[in-house]
């Protein structure tokens, strides 16, 4: 897991090239212009879901890990926690290929704030809780770059 801001992105592009096009299509784009849903860059080797939604209390949360795609979460408006943890500290649920979404449970891992201008970028395997409220439920508007690996 990384987090830190879109400014300094330049330094994690060497991780592939997808990384780099996931990284050049959020400094390119107006994406408060695109609308809610998914738009595909590369097809489903490379694609964004556009997300606008209310944080919610972390005791809302859940766990989620993927096995195919990274996931870059970029926050372009407003601001919430993603809880972050091992997959390995968490209890899997049913892995869902066609979806790459699996459900896990369990109290272990940090929530940490990701900030207007910040991304996380999470492994596959790396269980995340995205959507949390910072202090009180708040506005969000971020895209979650899904990068095939």
């Amino acid at each position: 897991m990384m987090i830190d801001q879109l400014a300094n992105a330049r330094q994690y592009e060497g991780l592939g090239p997808r990384i780099k096009q996931a990284f050049d299509f959020l400094r390119q784009t107006d994406l408060a212009a695109l609308a809610p849903g998914i738009h595909e860059l590369d097809g489903r080797a490379l694609y964004v879901n556009v997300q606008a939604f209310t944080t919610r209390p972390a005791a809302e949360g859940r766990w989620e890990a993927h096995r195919r795609y990274l996931d870059l979460h970029y926050v372009f408006e407003g601001c919430e926690r993603i809880g972050y943890a091992p997959a390995g500290s968490l209890a899997p649920g049913a892995y869902d290929a066609e979806s790459d979404f699996m459900l896990l449970a369990g109290e272990a891992g940090a929530l940490l704030p990701v900030l207007s201008g910040s991304f996380m970028l999470l492994w596959p395997e790396e269980a995340h809780m995205p959507g949390l409220a910072v202090d009180d439920p708040a506005p969000v508007r971020k895209v979650v770059v899904k990068i095939a690996v």
